[in-house]
């Protein structure tokens, strides 16, 4: 085995190093795509009641509603964008909107539960 490697990396180290990239791109992303359904497979992570920290993506996650219906919900359309090193929070959306956290988790509950009425 070490031979083999060895000579793989002495006569074809370009391919050698494109395959160990190739490899390392797919474990990242197989760990990252297993973490993803770990975490939303949890009952607890399902429905969650609405807090100030959720982004408009976990929100459409946890509560399986459109991204789309939560950031029009939302009205994120108007909105400056966040730092690109920070996802706009619900804290951060009434902050930017001038309107009170709860008067916006209270509209977004709304349109949340008008949708899965809608659904069945």
């Amino acid at each position: 085995m070490k031979s083999r490697l060895a000579h793989l990396w002495a006569d074809h180290k370009l391919l050698f190093l494109s395959f160990v990239l190739a490899l390392a791109v797919t474990l990242f992303f197989a760990i990252r795509s297993v973490t993803f359904l770990i975490y939303w497979s949890d009952p607890s992570h399902r429905n969650q009641s609405l807090e100030a920290w959720m982004t408009p993506r976990y929100i459409a996650h946890s509560h399986d509603v459109p991204l789309d219906m939560v950031s029009e919900t939302l009205g994120l359309a108007g909105l400056p964008a966040a730092r690109p090193t920070q996802k706009p929070t619900l804290h951060w959306i009434a902050r930017h909107k001038n309107v009170p956290l709860e008067a916006l988790i209270s509209e977004l509950d709304q349109a949340i539960a008008a949708h899965k009425a809608d659904q069945q």
